[in-house]
């Protein structure tokens, strides 16, 4: 295993699948893995494209794909599906949903499934996005399958979300209130060809003017303002980034040039504003913050279990012996005297 981190390091593809499958499969050895490819990660830009089921979202990632390859940029796409608790997607999902880049290395495919653990899966696509960053991919774009609350999450794992939207969808767009909305940089009305594409656009430019001046906790700071083409109204450089929202045919490869554009330009507002390096420690601090929730569970879980596990301790509750916050003060006091051991020789 101990050779996979050079071969990424000089570009072998099939190195970087090993790689990717182990940090999936949470293999022994996987983290070591990630941390020394961490050092060399931090150059790509991460693109997450999420919306409702059908909105096409496969479609558009394969077209955005080879605009990218047409630029002579190397692309990465992880295609996440929360709900499936199999793996037997990827087969499929390899071959047919990047029809157009069938056959190009510098377009590297990866599905992964959520496999029952949705905190998980996050962590999983933060450690997949790094292992494809140090690997040297220009664009890394993540896709998820569906668009719930766990989407969210792991979109949060990009510079710039993308959340597309189908034409017609008034209900859809009301639902988007919730959650979604927030965390998109860009809209894409795709399928826009369609009948009733013209009021979906006019419903999200209501909606983003409605919003207009209030502060906003989301993915992109306070908004100050928008115009009537979705682009940012105001007068100072760092004004905060207006979503944009851009209308594409995705089959026909129509819009597909303005979604480009939309995302250059807020990949450019990231770079001039700082807004870049301030996403990236926000998202460090949730990853650190994950991290040590699951692993001192883990410690924990491992505790309880050498003292008999959680059924020892409930006859006790239950008599009225102890109670849950006893119990907990039990098994916390050896790592809290470790603790408090530690910080003593480092005053002493």
């Amino acid at each position: 295993m101990s050779d996979l981190v050079p071969d990424v390091l000089a570009g072998k593809h099939s190195a970087l699948a090993r790689v990717i499958t182990n940090i999936e499969n949470r293999a022994p050895g996987y983290r070591e893995q990630v941390s020394a490819l961490h050092r060399h990660a931090g150059d790509a830009d991460v693109i997450g494209v999420t919306g409702s089921p059908g909105a096409g979202k496969s479609t558009l990632v394969d077209k955005v794909a080879a605009a990218y390859r047409e630029q002579g940029l190397t692309v990465g796409v992880i295609a996440i599906d929360p709900s499936s608790p199999f793996t037997g997607g990827a087969v499929l999902g390899d071959r047919i949903r990047m029809a157009s880049n069938a056959g190009d290395m510098d377009v590297f495919f990866r599905s992964m499934s959520a496999r029952g653990s949705l905190g998980g899966l996050s962590t999983a696509t933060t450690d997949a996005v790094t292992a494809l960053d140090a690997f040297g991919k220009d664009k890394i774009i993540v896709e998820t399958v569906g668009a719930g609350q766990n989407e969210v999450d792991i979109v949060r794992t990009a510079d710039t979300v993308a959340v597309l939207v189908p034409p017609g969808s008034g209900d859809d767009v009301q639902m988007l209130k919730a959650g979604i909305l927030e965390i998109a940089d860009v809209f894409v009305v795709n399928k826009a060809d369609l009948e009733g594409a013209d009021r979906t656009v006019q419903q999200l430019k209501e909606m983003l003017q409605g919003r207009s001046g209030r502060p906003d906790t989301g993915h992109h700071g306070t908004i100050t303002g928008a115009d009537n083409e979705g682009g940012a109204v105001s007068t100072t450089e760092s004004a905060d980034w207006q979503p944009r929202i851009v209308e594409t045919v995705a089959n026909r490869g129509e819009g597909v040039e303005d979604f480009l554009e939309a995302l250059g330009a807020h990949a450019e507002y990231l770079d001039r504003t700082g807004r870049r390096e301030k996403q990236a420690r926000e998202r460090y601090a949730a990853e650190i913050r994950t991290l040590l929730r699951e692993d001192a569970n883990g410690l924990l879980s491992a505790e309880l279990e050498r003292r008999g596990g959680l059924e020892s301790f409930l006859d006790e509750v239950v008599e009225r012996e102890t109670d849950p916050y006893s119990i907990v003060d039990e098994l916390l006091a050896p790592l809290r005297d470790c603790l408090a051991e530690e910080r003593d020789s480092h005053h002493g």
